[in-house]
């Protein structure tokens, strides 16, 4: 099964403004990313070398510029536009990418409000 290796970041939490409201892109919220990353580490688990997996500190970096580099209406979009910048800049397979958004302006009583994504190496956005 190659490539079906995976690293999992959990519980990236961020400020942000994104949302469809006015409101919330004057307020801002608090944006928690979870992100699973695709590939074959046997040679990272061989040679015991950095540079033979995916670096998990500078994709923290990537996924923090997507989230607070930019507004967007949409966790969809979010979701989509980290996804591309993972996938164009690390040597994952394909990537699971889960937006939350715990304080959505939902009228009612709930956890939390989020949107996943699975994208691969190489599919059309």
């Amino acid at each position: 099964m190659l490539g079906h290796d995976v690293i999992h970041l959990r519980g990236l939490e961020f400020y942000a403004y994104h949302g469809a409201m006015p409101e919330e892109q004057v307020l801002g919220q608090r944006f928690l990313i979870d992100i699973d990353l695709f590939s074959d580490f046997r040679q990272a688990g061989i040679t015991d070398q950095v540079e033979d997996t995916i670096h998990y500190g500078e994709v923290y970096q990537v996924i923090k510029t997507c989230v607070t580099g930019e507004r967007h209406q949409l966790l969809e979009y979010l979701a989509q536009n980290i996804a591309k910048h993972v996938l164009d800049q690390f040597s994952c397979t394909s990537v699971r990418i889960e937006v939350h958004k715990p304080q959505a302006p939902v009228p009612g009583i709930f956890r939390d409000v989020s949107v996943e994504i699975w994208r691969e190496v190489g599919e059309k956005a």
